[in-house]
């Protein structure tokens, strides 16, 4: 495969003309993520000797207006950065419950969990949004430009406007009941006939704008004081869907964290990533070190056998994910005893190569001090992920979110908030009474499946860093794209090209395309139950090529996002 690498200078020209590149490689660093005038507003960053740090906050805030089904800044994040000399620091940057939240939130008058569809447009489902704190934190520890600086391309975007992608149209028509749930929202994306606008048409969100100004030029207490703390609190409250109590102090009180990262090894490489409330960590790491006593390096991507023992190695990680995941603040997390190489051998050990395992029940992990009961949690959706690297070698791998497609359809100055309290079990205990782990609780920060990591290679020198959007399959999306580079020498790019395969439980969904049948069939006769169904998968990587970053992005949303 030939990587182009191209000034800054060249690529800036070209964008001018044209629709943004997708993916940037060049002397200073690289940038990837799902949209190009994202991936262009990270370029620019960089161009200004900002740092990894403030490209990606530069991305954060620009996918907030042009991807604004995904992600945002009504929504939330996790951080994870490394300096050249492999030191990692993560930012947990998650919703938070307000202080009326409660185990009962999801529970209707008779007791029973809420339906899903019920509680997601509207003011229930919202968090306090933790984005913006997630930026102050992250740019006071490791930026190198002015904070205002790095909200100018996403205010020129929002204010100026940008053409409407095929995938935003598509999700503007096929989440109409949330997307267009205010006026706000009509106004913005729809045409008089309540049409989302035709491709190409010019997107402009003044309001977005004027807010992204005034939090460039004050600080976050823009954002969580004064009349945008007050304008969240009286949406959500009197909404007339699923209206709900949350403050303006509960927005005050927001607070990002930094958190110790989880780190693991796999075959002399480590991996690092976020910690609780993120599953993401504990779960990739599992899924990849079940699989060292099989001779991954050997099969090959093309042997069935390879995905089969991805997809077993899976189905024991997420029934430990299930079991144990909550906000590490609220609940005791067992995370060393989980990434363990003892207790993870002991559990490789029910894996066979060429057949199913029976059910799979989550082990007992040590340091496991209670014993939990497994949530009832709806699949998450939504998300954008994106990496940057700098000249200086520091990289950072950041995944944002609002949730659902456009979150919970309220809009507030522009911006739609997220739906991330459904992340939260919708019941708070077991069928035998026992507490789950994810329960909701006042102040309390959502399980989360997003998995921002960054591989080191044998030298302890970060060459990788990766994630993906797409609810729980988030998951496997990164411990699979792990796996094709260091088992399969594969490319960031080759990785993410590769197929994907998604097993939670006793099913796995495999993503259709040349050789899935044959793939299925094979599956099928080791004992699997195989679906296979159409791609909906996004994942976004930089690699360390020959001394230069070089950016990696998803061919499943490129395509439909250059109008």
């Amino acid at each position: 495969m030939m990587t182009r690498f191209l000034p800054f200078a060249a690529l800036l020209l070209a964008s001018c003309v044209t629709a943004p590149q997708p993916t940037s490689s060049f002397s200073t660093g690289a940038v990837s993520s799902a949209e190009p005038r994202a991936t262009a507003a990270g370029e620019e960053i960089l161009a200004k000797g900002g740092s990894a740090t403030d490209a990606a906050l530069a991305v954060l805030v620009a996918l907030s207006v042009v991807e604004p089904q995904s992600s945002g800044i009504g929504g939330g994040g996790f951080l994870v950065r490394s300096d050249a000399n492999g030191n990692v620091t993560t930012y947990d940057g998650r919703e938070m419950a307000p202080s009326a939240a409660g185990p009962n939130w999801f529970l209707g008058p008779d007791g029973q969990p809420m339906g899903f569809r019920s509680v997601v447009p509207g003011g229930r489902s919202v968090g306090v949004p933790g984005n913006i704190a997630l930026m102050k934190l992250a740019h006071d520890k490791h930026g190198k430009l002015a904070w205002h600086e790095l909200f100018q391309p996403a205010i020129r975007l929002a204010r100026g406007g940008f053409p409407m992608t095929r995938r935003l149209r598509n999700t503007l028509e096929s989440r109409k009941d949330v997307a267009a749930l205010l006026t706000s929202g009509r106004d913005i994306y729809y045409d008089a006939s309540g049409e989302p606008l035709a491709e190409g048409a010019m997107i402009r969100n003044p309001a977005k704008a004027d807010m992204l100004e005034r939090i460039a030029a004050l600080g976050p207490e823009a954002f969580y004081s004064g009349q945008n703390a007050e304008a969240i609190a009286t949406t959500v409250n009197y909404t007339k869907t699923a209206p709900a109590p949350l403050t303006a102090e509960d927005v005050g009180r927001y607070v990002a964290k930094e958190r110790a990262p989880v780190c693991g090894g796999y075959r002399g490489y480590k991996i690092c990533s976020m910690g609780p409330p993120s599953s993401g960590a504990t779960t990739v790491l599992q899924i990849v070190k079940l699989l060292e006593p099989f001779d991954m390096k050997g099969m090959g991507k093309d042997d069935p056998r390879s995905w089969h023992l991805i997809a077993e190695a899976s189905r024991l990680a997420y029934a430990d994910r299930g079991q144990y995941l909550g906000d590490g603040d609220f609940v005791s997390v067992p995370v060393a005893g989980l990434v363990d190489d003892a207790y993870l051998r002991e559990r490789a050990a029910r894996i066979r190569l060429d057949s199913v395992m029976g059910d799979v029940t989550h082990g007992t992990p040590p340091g496991a001090l209670a014993i939990m009961a497994s949530g009832m949690e709806p699949d998450e959706n939504g998300t954008s992920h994106f990496a940057v690297a700098d000249g200086a070698g520091n990289v950072v791998s950041l995944t944002s979110t609002i949730e659902s497609a456009f979150g919970s359809g309220l809009i507030v100055n522009g911006y739609y908030l997220n739906n991330e309290l459904t992340d939260f079990s919708f019941r708070p205990t077991g069928d035998d009474g026992r507490p789950v782990a994810n329960a909701v609780a006042a102040g309390k920060r959502p399980r989360s499946s997003m998995s921002p990591a960054i591989v080191f290679d044998p030298k302890g020198r970060p060459v990788l860093a990766v994630g993906a959007a797409g609810g729980s399959t988030i998951i496997t999306q990164t411990a699979k794209n792990i796996i094709a580079f260091i088992d399969w020498d594969l490319s960031a790019q080759q990785a993410i090209d590769l197929r994907n395969i998604y097993s939670p439980g006793n099913t796995i969904q495999l993503e259709e395309g040349d050789g899935s049948e044959a793939l299925a069939t094979a599956l099928r006769a080791m004992g699997h139950q195989v679906d296979v169904i159409r791609p909906r998968f996004k994942a976004n990587a930089v690699e360390k090529v020959n001394g230069r970053w070089v950016a990696a992005t998803d061919p499943r949303t490129q395509k439909d996002v250059s109008p």
